[in-house]
């Protein structure tokens, strides 16, 4: 009985949104907007969010980057302090960032837990006639674990390969596919610049974002040949040494002047080489620590430690690539909040249309109040009525708006190219709050059609 005569009402309330389909719609445009609003805000939040994780897959957890930042031959004023002469006016050398550094970091370092040089170079990749451009790095097989990368087919670089510099590689997916598209690349060569060098390995396909590559500074691997470190120093090239060949083509270029060379008791003077901008024997320096609250303080110990082998020059730089992420993350959290309140904003402001149409509804239906309160209906009935309609206005278009928000999110990746995601969270609190909206602002309209005195309302 009780379900009956409630239901009732509910039909009543739609027959009303029927016969008034314009105004309906109308009064439901703010509900569908609002939440259309918070579920495409989310989603861009959720988007953002899942990018910033993928981004610490990338980078690695609990890693300290160490990169050459100038030459490495520096006027000791710019440090800011003398050198061991005491001399203020003396120049400071610096041999840069070599493997020297990365032996005195893991003899210093107490919370180190893995360490791997890198060295990189841009060749031309040759086999079968067909020629790319990749980029040639050096590393250990501790990169592979620092970068969370997994290999799709065969293995990494044992002992013998790493100590003795041996001729092969690890390759990534789209080398691959642009030269063994039909065939099992383990075990073929290829040529990378003048050296044949054998395959043990092809690295899995990763996806990175263009942001990822422009405020980190990390690429694909896809289009990359990784090699044993001594294997670039010995068969490719060494930067930290310094080649016959280099010194007479400086002596050309300077003709004849600059720095003094002492050969065969006479003076000759010679320029350095500017050849290549970058002096160091490594272009990177990656350390894991043991716990991520251990990072900060063991960028410090780097630092000094760094500092005094470089002669006191700022010839490199540390940074910590997840603490800048997490910054970032931290930031984005506090704009989605503000995202979501300017959104659930939209959705009050919806709400309050409805409370405003009710209301004038109400008074143009006194005549009708009254009629039903004449045959018998009571103040819960006509509430009932009334907090049925403007619910079930805000129900549809919670609906309505749940549809909206999930094509805005989509129109928004493609056309924008912002990652969003659309999670059954967003859409329970966006509905939820719909409904919660539909409820509240159509009470007060209800009550006050209860309260009306049929007497009155039938002689109006």
């Amino acid at each position: 009985m009780f379900i009956k005569r409630y239901l009732h009402d509910i039909l009543i309330a739609v027959e009303a949104i029927i016969a008034n389909r314009l105004k309906s719609i109308l009064t439901a445009l703010g509900i569908i907007f609002g939440v259309a609003a918070v579920i495409s805000m989310m989603a861009i939040g959720n988007g953002a969010e899942q990018e910033i994780l993928e981004q610490i897959k990338l980078v690695g957890v609990n890693n300290i980057v160490i990169t050459p930042s100038t030459y490495s031959l520096s006027d000791g004023n710019s440090s800011g302090s003398d050198d061991n002469s005491g001399q203020p006016g003396a120049k400071k050398f610096s041999k840069g960032l070599t493997l020297l550094d990365v032996d005195a970091i893991k003899q210093v370092l107490p919370t180190i837990e893995k360490i791997t040089p890198v060295i990189s170079f841009n060749y031309s990749a040759l086999l079968n006639g067909i020629s790319r451009p990749v980029v040639l790095e050096g590393i250990d097989n501790h990169y592979f674990d620092l970068f969370n990368m997994q290999l799709a087919e065969g293995n990494r670089f044992n002992s013998i390969q790493t100590e003795n510099g041996l001729p092969v590689c690890v390759i990534g997916n789209n080398i691959k596919e642009q030269f063994f598209r039909q065939q099992n690349p383990i075990g073929e060569y290829i040529k990378c610049g003048q050296i044949w060098l054998k395959i043990v390995g092809v690295i899995e396909r990763r996806d990175f974002t263009a942001s990822a590559s422009d405020e980190l500074g990390i690429s694909s691997s896809d289009n990359k040949i990784f090699v044993p470190v001594q294997t670039m120093l010995l068969r490719f090239k060494n930067r930290s040494l310094i080649r016959a060949d280099e010194v007479l083509k400086a002596n050309e270029k300077s003709g004849g002047g600059g720095m003094v060379v002492i050969v065969g008791g006479a003076e000759q003077t010679e320029e350095p080489v500017d050849t290549d901008p970058n002096l160091n024997q490594l272009d990177k320096i990656i350390v894991q620590v043991k716990e991520t609250e251990q990072l900060n303080a063991s960028a410090t110990l780097i630092k000094k430690m760094l500092l005094r082998r470089h002669s006191e020059l700022y010839d490199f730089e540390v940074t910590i690539p997840e603490l800048l992420l997490k910054q970032q993350q931290k930031t984005k959290k506090i704009f989605n909040i503000v995202l979501g309140v300017i959104a659930g904003i939209s959705l009050v402001v919806g709400g309050i249309g409805i409370m405003n149409i009710m209301l004038a509804s109400v008074l143009e239906r006194i005549r009708e109040i009254g009629v039903r309160q004449a045959i018998g209906a009571k103040q819960k009935d006509i509430i009932a009525q009334f907090l049925a309609e403007s619910t079930l206005i805000s129900l549809t278009g919670g609906i309505i708006g749940i549809i909206l928000g999930i094509v805005l999110s989509q129109i928004i990746t493609a056309m924008f190219d912002i990652k969003t995601v659309v999670s059954a969270f967003s859409i329970i609190i966006a509905f939820g709050v719909s409904v919660v909206v539909g409820v509240t602002f159509g009470y007060l309209p209800a009550k006050r059609a209860a309260e009306n005195d049929p007497v009155v309302s039938l002689r109006s």
